[in-house]
Formats: structure tokens, sequence, C-alpha cells
């Protein structure tokens, strides 16, 4: 059973054996993020830093992801529709079946939890202090319920800008495709 949407171009079992690679992950998070287009250099020079945690990265993994992208995920990413290859250019470009891609790494954040887990969890969490404000539990209750409700509001407000920011590119480049 997996996500039916109007979006879903590739099936389920496409889009798992694409995300299965770490590298396709990368180059699709990169290019979620990169308005346009890019090329083969930049993009590897990204995933080794990315890989590595240095800047610049050492010419090996440079040129070892270099050579596994243009041989291997990139041309992969492509005949999937996902992204756009010009192996003669060395240009990459996100394409609009990367919707159906998208959805699966959305919902994950940074951290490793869901999206889901951290408005279940904010919303359980403010729903018990303002209950316990009401029933006046000692140290809560001095605080008014009023004010804890628009202190959760705020805090909710803030997560979801958090979530907007973070994901601008995705939203920027659905405005200009």
């Amino acid at each position: 059973m997996g996500i039916t949407n109007r979006y879903q171009r590739l099936p389920e079992t496409q889009i798992h054996d694409l995300l299965r690679n770490e590298r396709r992950q990368q180059v699709i998070k990169h290019m979620q993020r990169t308005v346009g287009s890019t090329t083969l250099r930049e993009l590897a020079v990204a995933i080794a830093e990315q890989e590595t945690g240095e800047s610049p990265p050492p010419k090996n993994i440079r040129d070892s992801v270099y050579n596994s992208l243009h041989q291997t995920h990139l041309p992969k990413l492509d005949r999937r529709g996902v992204i756009e290859y010009d192996s003669d250019r060395k240009t990459v470009t996100l394409e609009e079946d990367a919707k159906s891609v998208r959805i699966y790494m959305e919902v994950v954040t940074d951290y490793g939890v869901t999206w889901d887990e951290v408005y279940r969890m904010l919303g359980t969490l403010s729903l018990f202090v303002v209950l316990a404000a009401h029933i006046d539990v000692p140290l809560v209750s001095a605080v008014d319920p009023v004010l804890w409700t628009s202190l959760f509001l705020f805090v909710f407000a803030v997560v979801m800008g958090y979530q907007l920011w973070s994901q601008r590119w995705i939203y920027l480049n659905a405005l200009l495709s």
C-alpha cells in the first residue's frame, strides 16, 4: 500500500529503488535547492562535501562522486524522468516527475523524524499543558491557559515557518516550472 495522489507517476517500487542509494537522494535534495540547472561538476563537489564534511572535498572523493554520478546515478534518474541529464553538456535539471519522488523525501525532517510526528508531539504536549493549567496543576496553573494556548500557537507557527523555509527551493522550483 503506497501513497496515491495526483502527482504519483512512478510506481512505488521504482521510487524505492531510486531512493535506495544515498547519492541519488543527495542529487534530488541538491536539485530541490537549486533554481534551474546545475553542472555535473558542481553537483559532484556538493555531494562530495556532504559525504566528507570537508570543503573543498579531497580530489579523489570528488572524482569518485563525479564518475559514479555520470556513469550510474544521473542516467538512472534521467530514465525515470526525475531529472534531465544532458551527458554531452554535463548539465542536470529537475523534472516534473520529481514530485512523485519528493513525497517520499519530504515527510522526514533533517533529524530523522517525520513532520507528522513533530506536529503530533507538539499538539499532544500543548493539550496536556493547557489541560494541566485548567485543573490547577502546580507551577503550570500559575500561567493562564489562554497564555499557554497562545504560546503553543506561536510555537506551531514557528515550526511551520521553519518547515516552509527549509523546503523553500522546492516551492520556488514548483512556481518556476
